[in-house]
């Protein structure tokens, strides 16, 4: 059987550029493709690297659905059933919020892990049985988890293709988070298969993309212990509670840990108690800020505007806070509700949601009433706290004290986010590869 798995082109934000859409390859497609791989055709499309083919009639196409882009899914799934395909729809924005898809956009809905899902569906296509619903009913285990399929990328493409995953969702259900979905849940993988994918990526300098690289500290006190042999460098996402625990820090650091991306998302406690972000408490933050630059460990932090306590004056707030405690690198983000969480359902009972254009729903457009301001304030306070931030004068403000992280702080700042649009066009003309080695070898001055 011939089978087409597609990523959807995402839409840039106002201060992306081709670089973000570069950053890295699908690696939910990529586990799909090495589970049916032995017994059938295989091939993946990223529309944000290359176009779509739709002249080579596949038998099934999966296409990977966010809540951004499902009306270009949904376009994409009609060429192909107009030819004759079986058009399969699958990822968070699926699993979360299955009732809210038209009945019409696809032949079949996948709820939930892939291993749990198709293998049915191939099944049951091959038996002229189709469904049109597909749930993963099991409880997945951590020996459930299949690999990705390292070796279908096209490493010329991608600024980083050194991406493992050690985790499935997080312990935490945070209102405006796909996590508040009932459907989501945490697992581990076994440390193992995860030393597995990082000899098969084949470089020293991982980034691990969970959703909580420390959600089970346990776990991630024994996978540490077991890399840091390895002589790795590598960055992770993790909630703020990690920063309480000195010696897993330590255990951070010893590892290679580089840098940790943190949802900060607000630094007014009634905020963040609004959409209850138990693990946050704003009087704390400054502490684990310092706890993490002692031990030399880079900081990017995530911030949500437009939360219930939020005013103009937020914004500034916020800049200042960043300045004073030299936060290395920020990504902000429009408060979002997204269908199926618990914000969305909120949001909706109180007439708040703005607009049902789901390609709105990328966390930079209003898409719904905030309550401190109006929704132009909210929208060009997020523009323009981005600009502050990465000014040249901010940019020389936050430099870090440690000097070895200079370089790759102002690597980041000034070829990313300041110059990016001249990076990435650099990009263009000697491929993503080239310049995501030299971000590699520029991280290697981190101690």
């Amino acid at each position: 059987m011939y089978i087409k798995l597609i990523q959807p082109k995402m839409k840039k934000r106002p201060m992306d550029t081709g670089l973000k859409i570069h950053m890295a390859p699908p690696l939910g497609l990529l586990t799909i493709a090495n589970m049916l791989r032995d017994d059938h055709c295989v091939v993946l499309e990223n529309e944000n690297v290359q176009p779509i083919v739709y002249t080579d009639k596949p038998d099934l196409v999966g296409i990977s659905v966010t809540v951004d882009t499902l009306p270009r899914a949904a376009r994409i799934a009609k060429k192909f059933r107009q030819a004759g395909s079986v058009v399969v729809a699958g990822g968070i924005h699926i699993t979360t919020a299955a009732d809210t898809i038209p009945p019409d956009c696809f032949d079949v809905l996948c709820i939930g892990a892939a291993e749990g899902t198709w293998p049915d569906i191939v099944k049951d296509f091959e038996q002229g049985t189709l469904k049109k619903i597909y749930r993963c009913r099991k409880n997945l285990r951590g020996s459930d988890i299949v690999s990705p399929a390292y070796d279908f990328i096209d490493k010329d493409r991608y600024l980083y293709c050194n991406i493992v995953h050690t985790s499935r969702g997080c312990p935490f259900r945070c209102d405006f988070c796909y996590n508040s979905a009932a459907t989501r849940g945490y697992i581990n993988r076994e440390i193992d298969d995860v030393l597995r994918d990082i000899r098969a990526i084949g470089s020293r300098h991982i980034m691990f993309i969970d959703d909580n690289f420390a959600g089970n500290p346990a776990w991630t006190r024994e996978f540490l212990n077991t890399i840091k042999p390895m002589g790795l460098k590598w960055n992770a996402a993790v909630s703020i509670n990690a920063a309480k625990d000195p010696a897993l820090l330590d255990l951070m650091k010893e590892s290679g840990c580089q840098s940790l991306f943190i949802g900060f998302e607000s630094i007014n406690g009634d905020a963040v108690c609004g959409v209850h972000k138990v693990q946050n408490h704003t009087e704390e933050y400054e502490t684990a800020i310092r706890e993490i630059h002692r031990r030399g460990i880079m900081i990017n932090a995530s911030f949500v505007f437009g939360l219930d306590g939020d005013t103009r004056e937020t914004f500034q707030d916020t800049l200042d806070w960043i300045v004073k405690n030299k936060i290395e690198t920020v990504t902000s983000h429009i408060l979002t509700p997204y269908p199926g969480t618990a914000l969305y359902d909120r949001f909706k009972k109180e007439g708040r949601i703005l607009s049902d254009d789901l390609s709105l729903y990328n966390t930079a457009h209003v898409v719904f009433r905030p309550k401190g301001m109006s929704e132009k304030e909210l929208y060009e306070g997020y523009v323009k706290i981005y600009r502050q931030i990465y000014s040249l004068k901010n940019i020389r403000r936050r430099l870090p004290d440690c000097k070895e992280q200079r370089l790759p702080y102002l690597a980041f700042n000034l070829l990313y986010r300041k110059y990016g649009k001249l990076t990435d066009l650099v990009c263009r003309i000697i491929t993503y590869r080239r310049i995501g080695i030299l971000a590699e070898k520029v991280s290697r001055y981190l101690k």
